[in-house]
């Protein structure tokens, strides 16, 4: 992961003026954007090395650009919150100071939409966010989604190598047709692809929902299956529109 992470910055056409992330780690009620300068970093995770909690990442935040999402997402009839104290969680700082160790890129921070009581995700909503984002990418934005393909954390033992496969697989297959209708469709219905459900169980698909929000932001673009790997038993891939 760190070999695939560490060039997928320098390797885009571009260099991104700023970033706007998408992390499985932040849900609230609306969408809700970070619109804090110098956001801290939470450490939000248990058990580490005592060095991982004094890791440093200090970029800048983005409230303009936290601003402008929030305008085009309400502009897409979405309710909006403002949150100026939030720091940066693990799903934003780890992977960014892989990718951009000098921290010179501006980010700013969009929560995923918590589900109501008794209700499941809505997927097909967080592509209709990325959709409302889209227009970010001509002004040079970077739009991340930061979780995981396949995250099922009771699942160590080796016994979800052949499950994870098969989700990733399938997964892959959605994510790169090249009908783009059908593909943000079939993603709205994730869960009825192959091994869903012991890849992100049920309530417990944060982690996929940024892949959901990136490729409705992707426009046009057909979606490209850009890493694939094994962690803790897991096959896991990446992807990239544009």
């Amino acid at each position: 992961m760190s070999k695939f992470l560490g060039p997928v910055v320098t390797d885009l056409p571009e260099r991104p003026k700023a970033m706007l992330v998408i992390s499985g780690h932040w849900e609230q009620p609306q969408f809700t954007v970070q619109t804090g300068k110098n956001p801290a970093l939470m450490y939000d995770y248990s058990g580490f090395p005592a060095h991982t909690y004094q890791l440093k990442w200090p970029a800048p935040g983005a409230p303009e650009l936290a601003h402008e999402a929030a305008q085009l997402l309400g502009d897409h009839g979405l309710k909006i919150g403002f949150d100026a104290d939030r720091g940066w969680d693990h799903g934003v700082f780890v992977p960014l100071k892989v990718a951009v160790p000098s921290a010179n890129i501006p980010v700013a921070q969009l929560s995923l939409l918590m589900p109501k009581s008794g209700e499941d995700y809505d997927a097909a909503v967080h592509i209709e966010a990325g959709r409302a984002l889209s227009k970010l990418r001509d002004e040079g934005v970077l739009i991340v989604g930061s979780g995981m393909s396949f995250h099922n954390m009771r699942l160590r033992d080796g016994s979800a190598q052949v499950p994870s496969d098969e989700f990733d697989t399938a997964l892959t297959e959605v994510i790169t047709d090249v009908d783009l209708d059908r593909r943000n469709a079939r993603l709205a219905e994730w869960s009825k692809l192959p091994s869903a459900r012991i890849a992100h169980p049920l309530h417990q698909e944060e982690h996929l929902l940024p892949l959901m929000v990136a490729a409705g932001a992707g426009g046009n673009d057909r979606g490209q299956h850009i890493f694939q790997d094994h962690v803790i038993g897991w096959t896991v891939s990446a992807y990239r529109f544009g």
